[in-house]
């Protein structure tokens, strides 16, 4: 009788990881193991099926036909896995955590954080709310938050805040515009709540450059629109240039943007302990900007 096929559940969630984060190097770094552990848990995988799963093209990763077909019953798997580990190791945490947060954290993503979040911690309570970063620090100094995660400047960041990851602003524009000169600027901005208009538009004063706001949207998605159909000049993260969205060419003009810093603020004094483990698992998914790639929403 011909032996049954197994499938290890590490050795899928190494494949899924290749996959989804665009290669061995990513994968070793999202899953915390060296690049060639991730390499040979893929070929052990290979040889157990009896067919190869990845066509590998110099440093591009894409699933063969068999890998495609596995790919969803892989993610049930590993899902599977996961949850019935979570039960096994719950822990005993109670109470409730209030987090706000802007929308820099794809709201996809922090959906599956706080699910993992409540399946290790089934007695404690999530409520969740996505504000501006201006409301969430009068919000968490006041005690009506537990943890905050928002946007500062240097000059605002706390020895106690967790940097989850930091980018410089930049003016923008696009192709589209194609007056740089005109005046006043045209401004596109996230509205009365903006929390880049205090760190940028006094520069445009003290350089006396005429401007107005132009356009406003309450998400990165709406400003980059704007931005696309050439409607006005932007503050945005380095992230965001690329072809597209470029360098306003009379930044030359201007000071060097701030560097901002998306952080995780627990409420002062001593945040209660599931407000800590809350921080912690947070600060493992986005530390050091593993959610670079993520469409951020509201500055």
């Amino acid at each position: 009788m011909a032996a049954t096929l197994q499938l290890d559940v590490e050795s899928l969630r190494t494949l899924l990881a290749a996959l989804d984060y665009g290669g061995m190097t990513r994968a070793a770094e999202r899953l915390n193991m060296s690049q060639s552990s991730v390499s040979w848990k893929i070929k052990r995988l290979e040889e157990r099926v009896g067919r190869p799963l990845l066509i590998r093209d110099g440093h591009t990763l894409r699933p063969t036909r068999d890998g495609r077909a596995l790919i969803p019953d892989a993610r049930s798997l590993v899902e599977i896995h996961d949850r019935a580990a979570s039960r096994l190791n719950s822990s005993e945490l109670t109470g409730t955590v209030k987090l706000g947060s802007n929308e820099e954290v794809d709201a996809v993503q922090m959906a599956s954080l706080l699910g993992r979040f409540k399946w290790s911690h089934p007695n404690a309570s999530i409520e969740f709310v996505i504000d501006y970063t201006r409301n969430l620090a009068r919000s968490i100094d006041r005690g009506q938050l537990d943890v905050a995660i928002m946007q500062v400047s240097d000059a605002n960041l706390r020895s106690t805040d967790t940097v989850l990851w930091s980018d410089r602003l930049h003016w923008v524009s696009s192709h589209a515009m194609t007056e740089d000169r005109l005046a006043p600027v045209p401004l596109i901005t996230f509205g009365e709540q903006c929390f880049y208009r205090s760190l940028s538009e006094p520069d445009l004063v003290a350089a006396r450059i005429d401007h107005l706001v132009a356009f406003s949207a309450s998400t990165t998605r709406g400003v980059r629109a704007a931005l696309a159909a050439g409607l006005g000049v932007a503050v945005l993260g380095s992230r965001y240039l690329d072809d597209d969205i470029i360098e306003w060419p009379r930044s030359s003009e201007l000071p060097e943007l701030p560097l901002v810093h998306q952080i995780a603020r627990t409420v002062p004094g001593e945040a209660p302990a599931v407000a800590t483990a809350l921080v912690d698992a947070i600060a493992g998914e986005l530390l050091d900007a593993s959610f670079a790639d993520a469409e951020p929403i509201v500055a």
